[in-house]
């Protein structure tokens, strides 16, 4: 019996997901804040919470976050990584200086000190991949201009995470500078090991992945990113980063037919991971801290915006593509909870939950709707111009340029 309702209540929540993206698709928004609705309700302190599927949830919501950036790394090549990153350097350090900043005066302001401070911080600082993941491929905004420049930033914060989290960690427990230090290049050895691979040795990766039969290409390609990322986790580093560098080392027509497979499970779990997050988010928690949260969403919002449109800049792209820059990455998810959850578990100071949770919400909900109120901007100006829609590019072969970015007289091409 208990097989049977959790089947039961898998089908609900897979069917319920169906009927909100028809919804979402009918009125022209992002499914993503009718996901996280949805995990409100059916979650602890909601409507009706599930009781047997939370296992299936947590590792679907997993499965979720690597797909999504196993997708976005099949865009791109090593070298194109290697040159974004490089160009982008200084912009990732004025977004964990920018952005991190209202999390720190905030922690410093309500009295809770410093190691509060520290991870508030890293709570307001770092982006939710799988939400930006999601937008951008909803929006259809992957062959733009600015895109390479937002993956880049991504990537800064990822492993920056992979530099914060032990520290972190260490800080909360109040271990010695030794065993911090010893996870800190436990860490850092393993983004090194996963990076070489990918950048020096990729074309053995795909040789190894390759296959004319199409089940065994996505049962290698699968099992290879789940694999990577699990290890890159269990050695402290985001298993998003493993996963998007498997994804960077494959390339060409492999890349484009394990894309098309993996679409669907990317699509699946991804809508499942949102839900997750809302079922793990307590209701009745957010009201005392809701004020705090929207007033910190407003400012993160301004200090993202003001990142990315800084660092489009430099890129050369236009006004309208660092809006979108700047948009792609305000939401927040994954690592926020992560980070708030390591604060609580260790005895930290309990409101930082409640306000992690209700600040992560309202940006992951205004994120992809700010995101997608553009489009009818977009739209208006390009009939302004006379020129195609940018919207809706034409079909990109992996890492290479795609169409105009807003106008005639730009192309879209990695930074």
């Amino acid at each position: 019996m208990h097989g049977a309702t959790a089947l039961i209540e898998i089908g609900a929540v897979i069917l319920s997901l169906g009927l909100l993206g028809a919804v979402s698709a009918r009125f022209g928004i992002s499914p993503i804040p009718l996901y996280l609705l949805a995990g409100l309700a059916f979650g602890k302190g909601g409507i009706l919470p599930l009781a047997t599927s939370e296992e299936f949830t947590a590792t679907g919501a997993e499965i979720g976050v690597i797909l999504l950036l196993f997708t976005l790394g099949l865009e791109y090549t090593a070298p194109e990584l290697v040159g974004t990153l490089r160009h982008n350097a200084v912009a990732g350090v004025v977004d964990l200086v920018l952005n991190a900043a209202p999390g720190v005066a905030t922690a410093l302001l309500l009295g809770w000190g410093p190691v509060a401070a520290v991870a508030l911080g890293g709570v307001t600082y770092v982006t939710s991949s799988g939400i930006t993941a999601k937008v951008l491929a909803d929006l259809q905004w992957l062959g733009n201009r600015e895109v390479p420049v937002v993956l880049s930033l991504l990537v800064f914060e990822d492993l920056t995470m992979a530099v914060y989290l032990p520290i972190l960690t260490a800080l909360l427990a109040g271990v010695g500078l030794v065993a911090g230090l010893t996870t800190l290049a436990i860490a850092a050895a393993t983004i090194t090991v996963i990076l070489v691979i990918a950048l020096r040795f990729g074309r053995y990766v795909e040789k190894f992945v390759a296959s004319p039969n199409e089940e065994v290409l996505l049962l290698k390609a699968l099992g290879l990113t789940v694999l990577v990322a699990g290890v890159a986790q269990l050695l402290q580093v985001s298993a998003a980063v493993g996963a998007f560098l498997v994804g960077i080392a494959l390339s060409g027509p492999l890349a484009h037919t394990a894309r098309e497979l993996l679409s669907p499970l990317r699509d699946l779990f991804a809508a499942v991971f949102f839900v997750f997050f809302g079922l793990h988010t307590d209701p009745g928690s957010l009201p005392p801290m809701l004020g705090v949260a929207v007033l910190l969403a407003f400012v993160s919002i301004l200090t993202k915006i003001a990142t990315g449109w800084w660092a489009a800049r430099r890129a050369g792209v236009s006004s309208l593509g660092r809006a979108r820059a700047g948009l792609a990455l305000t939401p927040r998810g994954e690592f926020n909870i992560v980070i708030a959850g390591l604060a609580v578990a260790a005895g930290l100071n309990k409101q930082i939950g409640p306000l992690a949770a209700a600040y992560v919400l309202v940006l992951a909900v205004a994120g992809p709707i700010l995101a997608r109120s553009l489009e009818p901007l977009n739209r208006w100006r390009n009939r302004r111009r006379g020129t195609p829609a940018a919207d809706a590019p034409p079909p990109a072969a992996p890492g290479a340029a795609a169409a105009a970015d807003a106008g005639p007289d730009e192309l879209r091409m990695p930074v």
